[in-house]
């Protein structure tokens, strides 16, 4: 694959992205539906984070969590999202410890424990990356109604399409809403610290 052609591929999967974030906003949000969408969002999982702990959807209880997918060869979305999360945590202060953060990989292939605590190194320590096999991470992506597609590329490399939403779940492990993070770090942590 030529490298004039590689950022048009990285442009139309980020639209693409975009495309399904939208449509799952419209659809989480219920519009002319009787049927509550944050019920049908989050359901039981298991995967383990980078230091090999086993964390399941009861590990959301008890505190706010914001949830991101993506993975780490993601070229843009992904690493701006995680240092905008980072933001929020730093912000926070002494309460970024009572919030689960949690960056879950779409790209189980690639995304080992070990890949995903180096590249985690780079953000708040408040972050823990979660990962498993394909099926348990078909499992979490399907229950989030996330949107993931692996992406060909010509020189036989892959990147991955997917959707760029972070979620905000309560105490109870309940979807709220999508959070928005395009504010400033304290505004975010402000409106974060009401579901503590």
């Amino acid at each position: 694959m030529d490298r004039a052609s590689r950022p048009l591929i990285i442009v139309a999967a980020f639209g693409a992205s975009l495309i399904a974030g939208l449509l799952l906003l419209f659809w989480a949000f219920g519009e002319g539906r009787g049927v509550t969408a944050p019920a049908a969002i989050g359901g039981p999982f298991q995967l383990t984070d980078q230091a090999g702990q086993t964390v399941t959807e009861k590990s959301l209880q008890g505190r706010p969590t914001l949830i991101f997918f993506g993975f780490t060869h993601c070229p843009d979305v992904c690493p701006t999202s995680l240092f905008e999360i980072s933001e929020v945590l730093r912000a926070m202060g002494k309460d970024a410890d009572r919030v689960n953060a949690y960056f879950i990989t779409v790209d189980p292939d690639r995304d080992t424990s070990q890949a995903m605590k180096d590249y985690l190194s780079s953000f708040d320590p408040h972050l823990k990356g979660l990962t498993g096999d394909a099926a348990a991470v078909a499992k979490v992506t399907s229950e989030y109604r996330v949107y993931a597609r692996k992406v060909p590329l010509k020189d036989g490399d892959y990147t991955m399409d997917h959707t760029a939403l972070v979620y905000l779940m309560d105490r109870d492990g309940k979807f709220v809403s999508p959070f928005n993070l395009k504010r400033t770090p304290e505004e975010a942590a402000a409106d974060l610290k009401r579901y503590l």
